[in-house]
């Protein structure tokens, strides 16, 4: 579902993505895991087509992904950031079906599809009647993973979607990222700098460093045989007690 091939990226003269050749499975989750600043969040914007590669090629569902086609791609990819990204105008239900509406879903559709997603992330028609800023933070990320879902992409992109969220409201709504995940069966590409998260969430986990994938496997494997010393020191600060249900559970 997505193919990058030989991509690198500059910004300023600074190498943010090393040149970088990564594919991930129709079907599959993979969680890209790191340090802030390692290139995570530029891999997304590329699969996007927000920016263009300096060198190299990415691909979803075997088409390129260019200024010309990106438009097109976009509405078959969900896009979910940190605290939701939600028009602060605009209702709850008035952003989840903001893009929806400019297509020309007729209205008895657009309702269909609220009541649908509502129910599969757990929220009220109270909740859809609301502005973003009279929602929680948990709330406002189930509003933007509903808007993500709204037209059935084959494809979800989450840039630390649980960032800024406290530990109880995070662990919710990870259990609920996972079960939507596992019925939806979509492409899953994952950010996170959060190991359990990546663990817990992700089919497979990649660890990147300075723009570089350093090794993707699943997280037993990378715990049990790192493939670099940055690998076994990033995780090794991380590890906690219980992780190892964490990984069994991932």
């Amino acid at each position: 579902m997505i193919a990058l091939e030989s991509v690198a990226k500059r910004y300023a003269g600074k190498q943010i993505l090393a040149p970088t050749t990564l594919h991930v499975p129709a079907r599959r989750s993979l969680s890209l895991l790191g340090p802030s600043g390692c290139g995570k969040s530029t891999l997304l914007r590329l699969v996007l087509g927000l920016i263009t590669p300096d060198a190299g090629r990415v691909l979803v569902d075997g088409e390129e992904v260019t200024p010309r086609s990106a438009p097109a791609l976009r509405r078959r990819i969900g896009y979910v950031i940190q605290d939701g990204g939600l028009f602060p105008h605009l209702t709850a239900a008035g952003n989840v079906a903001l893009m929806a509406r400019e297509l020309g879903w007729d209205e008895p559709r657009v309702a269909a599809r609220l009541d649908e997603l509502a129910a599969l992330v757990r929220l009220s028609e109270a909740h859809l009647s609301r502005y973003p800023g009279e929602l929680s933070g948990g709330q406002r990320q189930r509003v933007g993973m509903m808007r993500a879902l709204m037209l059935d992409p084959d494809l979800l992109l989450l840039d630390e979607p649980m960032g800024a969220l406290d530990p109880m409201v995070r662990r919710a709504l990870q259990d609920d990222l996972k079960r939507i995940f596992a019925e939806l069966g979509r492409t899953v590409l994952l950010v996170t700098h959060d190991m359990a998260e990546a663990a817990y969430l992700g089919d497979e986990v990649a660890l990147m460093r300075d723009g570089r994938v350093l090794q993707r496997g699943p997280m037993r494997v990378l715990v049990e045989a790192p493939a670099d010393p940055f690998v076994a020191e990033f995780l090794q600060a991380q590890r906690a007690p219980g992780m190892d249900a964490w990984l069994d559970a991932g």
